[in-house]
């Protein structure tokens, strides 16, 4: 009777102690489902997943890199490369959610030194320097989504990762984009003896209204533009050129019919342009597959449409251009970090297209020209220089377009990129 009583207790321990396992490492699931930043120290989640899967060390060569601590690190830093991450929900987070390795980004093995003595990207300037990281990984290719890489990004919302997004259809689209032969996006022109290549980004602001500068800014070795890139009609104030223009799925969709009746009815399609896409959101990941699939989008938000129909025939998936999710939130993280992310609505701030496409510019070109891109003074200037009466600037609740201004001044006072101030600048 002894030994029963004995057997029994042991087994009511060992019972108890199963429950007990159960529901801590249930507990650590939910935890990374409804992750509340508000009242959880950093990591925790990370430290709930590890216990999944052990750290393993990776064989990636492409290294991503902790800049703060000017050390490199593995692209699994989480070590969970065979089990994808637990479902998280942007909504379930208070504000900007920050993890250890928040600013930790891929690399470029193929990256090149500039050989411009006067490169922006060779800068001396301390505070420059500090947030400034030259061989960036820019593009995103085919072999960079496995699900190392998918766990790592899973952590930020779009266009910064993949949170909430379909591991399958987003791998899926990101296997058509082509190996680049080389992610150096603009070649030294061959008559530039200082081997400098020297950009001109030009934006849709208002101030170029009336400005006279087409003929400046056709001068530079290359041209970006952005959006609505209206040209007809405004020849003597933006130029003619185009030899990057940087969009969105929607940006591009919705400028071709918004704007129709100004005369863009179609993108700039130069010689030997290059296309940039911005991956925004999952509609971008199902115009992009169907883009590279020369196909009509099955299913989403343009469910019907031919993507390729877009590009007026001029679509070459050697110059298409895809931006990377590091880079995007490196140019948050460093140059562009809004109030607003400390706020519950902090998943629908980022930085407007021609911010990103400026800073694109300043990581691909050794001197850089701004051009349009609004100043302290906007109100001086209707919103968009295709205006033909003097309309006010519209401030979008998803942009911070005054931090935005005030970032673009500190540029050009620190000698970084010239911007056009207005005619007084002239």
């Amino acid at each position: 009777m002894f030994l029963l009583k004995i057997f029994l207790a042991i087994s009511l321990i060992t019972l108890l102690m199963f429950i007990s396992v159960t529901l801590y490492n249930g507990n650590c699931t939910l935890k990374a489902r409804q992750y509340d930043f508000s009242r959880v120290e950093e990591g925790n989640v990370a430290d709930c997943l590890q216990r999944v899967k052990k750290t393993e060390p990776t064989t990636n060569s492409s290294a991503v890199t902790d800049t703060g601590a000017n050390t490199t690190m593995s692209p699994d830093p989480l070590g969970t490369k065979s089990t994808l991450l637990p479902v998280m929900d942007k909504h379930n987070f208070t504000s900007l959610p920050q993890w250890k390795f928040d600013d930790t980004y891929r690399l470029d093995p193929q990256f090149k030194q500039s050989k411009c003595t006067v490169s922006l990207r060779n800068s001396s300037n301390p505070v420059f320097k500090e947030k400034f990281i030259p061989n960036i990984q820019l593009f995103s290719q085919s072999d960079h989504l496995n699900m190392s890489e998918w766990n790592r990004l899973y952590h930020f919302n779009n266009p910064f990762g993949y949170m909430g997004l379909n591991y399958s259809a987003t791998k899926a689209a990101v296997d058509t984009i082509p190996k680049l032969a080389s992610t150096q996006l603009l070649q030294v022109p061959i008559r530039a003896k200082d081997g400098c290549i020297r950009c001109a980004v030009v934006g849709t602001g208002g101030i170029l209204n009336g400005s006279r500068l087409g003929k400046e800014i056709d001068s530079s070795d290359y041209v970006f533009r952005v959006n609505a890139a209206i040209i007809a009609g405004h020849e003597e104030d933006v130029g003619k050129r185009t030899s990057v223009y940087v969009h969105t799925a929607h940006s591009l969709i919705q400028s071709l019919m918004v704007h129709k009746k100004r005369g863009f009815k179609q993108i700039p399609t130069d010689k030997d342009i290059k296309y940039v896409l911005i991956p925004e959101g999952p509609r971008d990941y199902n115009f992009l597959e169907s883009l590279m699939k020369n196909r009509r989008i099955p299913s989403g938000a343009y469910r019907g449409r031919t993507p390729r129909n877009y590009y007026s025939g001029h679509f070459n998936e050697t110059s298409y251009y895809i931006l990377h999710p590091d880079f995007l939130r490196y140019v948050r993280n460093r140059f562009l970090k809004a109030k607003e992310l400390k706020t519950k609505r902090w998943w629908l701030v980022r930085p407007t297209n021609g911010a990103f496409t400026l800073l694109l510019a300043m990581h691909t070109c050794d001197i850089v020209r701004a051009y349009g891109f609004s100043t302290a003074d906007y109100q001086k200037y209707p919103n968009y220089y295709y205006d033909n009466k003097h309309t006010k600037l519209v401030f979008y609740a998803n942009h911070d377009y005054r931090l935005e201004m005030r970032t673009w001044k500190k540029f050009y006072d620190n000698k970084f990129i010239w911007m056009y101030l207005g005619k007084s600048d002239i």
